[in-house]
């Protein structure tokens, strides 16, 4: 089994899932979900993200753009590759309406693919999940850190809500990019959310490369001099970042290796693909970030040893004791709103994965973007027992 099919198995077990439909391009609207399943099972469920922890307010914008230079490489029928992105901000609290978790065709796309029939879920359950980022509000002055997200294998860019929604509280500016045709739907310029092309076959060894050309071009969208976004005056074109989960994460180092605007990278929790271009990143930071059961020193996942010792530089490397693949993301927190199983052997819950994720990728983005000595990423911590520092 690929290896990042297999972790979107081991992703799709917190929603009490044995593997995910994962059909090829899925058109929008999905066939309807679990249309039998008991009233009582929704109505019960309450989807909020926990709130973030920095001094600003978190305003949203979706952006959606085509890059006319580029056959999409999964669909290549569907033309120039387009994208749609989610820009996280720092904003006045108090301004803004809240916004939604995902578009409805989203929503439908990954409760058919993601989450089992039965649990009583509907779309709109997910549209109104309370993500704390709130659509039009009133940005905040100043210039701040970019820092790009790029979300797992077979999940959706809203899985990633809860830490873009932190880091722009914590003063950074986040675009949070959907791969089209890489997981369950993003929803695209015309109004259409295609599904999964790849799910079926699994991520093919050129996925990181493709990804790294998502974001070189996003960020040339960016920080060029006609920026796409109209708010784009708020980045500091001098000070990025990114990260990523699993897959997004092995293809943050591809990223940083072709684009030396990126300056500091985080890897949560994902297997890197051979070639790692460690040879590329001429001593610019990176934190790797998993669960400690894979990728420890010594066990499990043998790409994080070999890529850590391939490369000079900042490198802290932390296990988080009790977690599963999914812990950095959203999804074991509105699972267990939902009152859906965790995968056996969580000790650590849903709710402080995502305090533990939120607080040392920001502390490293502190440091290595705004220049804050963080004590946090110093050593071990009596606050925080689960992680443990690695030193191969």
């Amino acid at each position: 089994m690929n290896r990042y099919r297999r972790a979107a198995a081991v992703a799709a077990l917190v929603l009490a899932l044995p593997l995910p439909l994962a059909g090829a391009a899925m058109a929008s609207p999905a066939q309807p979900v679990a249309a039998s399943a008991p009233a009582s099972a929704s109505a019960a469920f309450h989807g909020e993200l926990p709130r973030p922890t920095g001094p600003f307010a978190a305003g949203e914008e979706v952006l959606h753009l085509t890059d006319p230079d580029r056959t999409d490489p999964w669909v290549p029928a569907a033309g120039p590759r387009q994208l749609t992105v989610s820009m996280f901000y720092p904003a006045r609290p108090g301004t803004g309406e809240a916004a939604p978790y995902m578009t409805p065709g989203e929503a439908q796309n990954f409760l058919a693919t993601r989450v089992p029939p039965g649990t009583g879920l509907r779309p709109q359950d997910l549209v109104d999940t309370k993500t704390y980022a709130y659509t039009g509000a009133k940005a905040a002055g100043g210039k701040h850190p970019l820092v790009v997200l790029s979300p797992g294998f077979e999940n959706p860019r809203a899985t990633l809500t809860g830490l873009a929604a932190d880091l722009a509280s914590r003063g950074y500016v986040v675009a949070l990019v959907g791969h089209t045709y890489e997981d369950s739907g993003e929803t695209l310029a015309d109004g259409s959310t295609p599904g999964c092309a790849l799910c079926d076959s699994g991520a093919p060894d050129s996925l990181p490369g493709s990804r790294a050309k998502d974001v070189s071009f996003v960020l040339d969208r960016l920080t060029g001099h006609h920026p796409a976004w109209r708010l784009a005056h708020l980045i500091d074109r001098d000070r990025i970042g990114m990260a990523g989960h699993s897959i997004g994460g092995a293809s943050t180092l591809n990223a940083m290796a072709g684009d030396e605007r990126i300056l500091a990278g985080v890897n949560m929790d994902g297997s890197f693909f051979p070639p790692v271009p460690t040879d590329k990143l001429d001593g610019r930071a990176f934190l790797l970030l998993g669960k400690q059961s894979d990728h420890s020193a010594g066990s499990g996942d043998p790409s994080w040893g070999q890529a850590w010792a391939g490369w000079d530089g900042y490198k802290p490397w932390l296990a988080v004791a009790g977690t599963t693949h999914a812990s950095f993301t959203d999804v074991p927190v509105l699972a267990a709103e939902a009152g859906l199983p965790l995968p056996p052997g969580t000790t650590t819950s849903p709710e402080r994965g995502m305090q533990l994720t939120r607080e040392y990728v920001g502390a490293f983005f502190d440091q290595t973007l705004k220049g804050l000595h963080e004590p946090l990423l110093d050593g071990p911590s009596a606050a925080n027992p689960e992680v443990s520092f690695q030193h191969p």
